[in-house]
């Protein structure tokens, strides 16, 4: 079942996507096909085959993963005599711009809520830690916005501490697509779920360690387990244009959108425009702050073409 990913000392176990369905055992179909259509982006493909043979693998991973943490966490709450509260499981959703990884979010929140012990699952995206427009503008990172510098990286970490230490309930920002802003004084609550999703393009990155050592530099320190959803550049590309190309004819048609403006354009118009929004952003920031974190995740899932992970790697314990 094994494979090599370039030499033996690769850190991950490769399987293909028949080896890794197989490892689904009894692990029980807990979403009608309705659920399933209702969890998918735009553009993504999630049928009913894509979560039997990927999700359900993953959903008995994790609650092997869960059950061995919070094991864990009872053998040190007897070793130091104390009776702190269950913290919560946090997982990690990282990848590209149009790699789907708002569907596979939603799948996995779910499927790990319909566990049999019913754990509270929320989910949270961190584009509602994006800086507003205002202060982008006023720094010149619209053209950065989604890059590392145009998060409120500070107020994310405090929100991950405070999730961690058990504070209830946690704020965080909310994000408007349709406006393509943080909306002022709106918040969505956390309180003390059992496992949280967090969801971003940017959540494996690494920073530069602080000279004095106090302070926590990464914010996937506070992930117990991290996915990263990976694609060809040019498939990437192809699904962002199609994507794009989609949302002229539907959200951006809305007057209050962001990109209203998009909405007039001619076909052609419209695949040159993404093109460039491709090439000038979001290309820029995968090759610079994205891929490279994928080798910190302890799994990774490579999509093909038709949107289905074709290939799963496990990192090794």
């Amino acid at each position: 079942m094994e494979q090599r990913i370039e030499d033996g000392l690769s850190p991950y176990r490769v399987f293909s996507r028949a080896e890794w369905a197989e490892l689904r055992q009894d692990t029980p179909m807990t979403l009608a096909p309705e659920e399933v259509t209702r969890v998918r982006s735009l553009h993504d493909r999630l049928d009913m085959q894509e979560v039997e043979e990927i999700y359900l693998p993953l959903s008995r991973l994790l609650s092997l993963y869960v059950a061995a943490t919070q094991r864990l966490f009872r053998a040190q709450q007897g070793f130091l005599g104390t009776e702190d509260s269950k913290l919560p499981y946090i997982i990690g959703v990282a990848g590209s711009v149009a790699v789907g990884k708002s569907t596979t979010a939603r799948v996995l929140q779910a499927l790990l809520a319909r566990w049999p012990n019913v754990p509270k699952v929320d989910l949270l995206t961190t584009d509602g830690f994006l800086y507003p427009n205002a202060v982008l503008e006023r720094e010149g990172l619209m053209e950065k916005k989604g890059f590392p510098e145009s998060y409120d990286l500070p107020a994310l970490l405090r929100f991950l501490t405070d999730i961690k230490a058990g504070r209830r309930p946690v704020r965080a920002p909310i994000y408007s697509h349709l406006i393509y802003d943080v909306m002022p004084n709106q918040w969505i609550e956390i309180d003390r779920p059992d496992i949280l999703i967090v969801e971003g393009l940017n959540v494996l990155q690494a920073g530069r360690p602080p000279k004095d050592g106090k302070a926590i530099p990464y914010v996937s320190d506070f992930f117990d387990f991290s996915i990263y959803l990976d694609a060809d550049e040019q498939v990437l590309q192809s699904w962002y244009v199609d994507r794009f190309l989609t949302l002229r004819g539907t959200a951006f048609r809305d007057p209050k959108s962001y990109f209203h403006r998009y909405s007039k354009l001619s076909d052609q118009e419209a695949v040159e425009t993404a093109t460039s929004i491709w090439s000038r952003i979001n290309l820029v920031n995968l090759h610079d702050n994205i891929l490279p974190t994928r080798q910190r995740a302890d799994l990774i899932l490579t999509k093909g073409e038709s949107h289905l992970v074709e290939q799963v790697a496990l990192r090794r314990l």
